[in-house]
């Protein structure tokens, strides 16, 4: 990753407190919370379901679903089966559906780094190739590392950044 010239000087600046990754990391991660918004995708919405699916006691996903839910990532809907009482599904939302490319691109990175051979595999459903993560510019031009410059964002017409 480069630096454009006025972040070259590392010491000169820092982003704690304002950086957009540690507050994504304050809402998801956790374990626990990385792995319910995996089951989230895999369709999972109910509370016993959450808890069994990732295997965590009813007080750690009661806590995760309320803080997943307060940051925007999944929302709660009433449902109510004939003779229950009425419940909540936690359902994904906009924002949370944006988390797809980190949820595929963990699971692509585990597959190819980690030390479990897991016995299945993300796919494009409409041709059977292997699903895959890729960083690209606007303009659609693969990224790598090294394409990437850290630059200090231009001001609004308010001189918001």
């Amino acid at each position: 990753m480069r630096f454009e010239e006025t972040l070259a000087d590392r010491s000169s600046w820092s982003t704690a407190g304002r950086c957009p990754i540690e507050q994504t990391m304050k809402v998801v991660g956790s374990r626990n919370a990385m792995l319910i918004m995996r089951e989230a995708f895999y369709g999972t919405s109910r509370f016993e379901d959450f808890m069994d699916r990732v295997g965590m006691s009813s007080a750690t996903a009661a806590s995760h679903l309320k803080a997943l839910t307060a940051a925007g990532l999944l929302e709660r809907r009433r449902y109510q089966e004939q003779g229950e009482r009425a419940r909540q599904d936690y359902i994904l939302t906009a924002a949370g559906t944006d988390l797809m490319p980190v949820i595929i691109g963990l699971f692509e990175w585990g597959i190819k780094h980690g030390r479990l051979r897991s016995g299945v595999e993300s796919v494009h459903a409409g041709c059977g190739e292997p699903a895959e993560v890729e960083v690209r510019c606007r303009a659609g031009h693969p990224l790598t590392s090294d394409d990437v410059e850290l630059r200090v964002r231009p001001t609004d017409k308010d001189g918001r950044r």
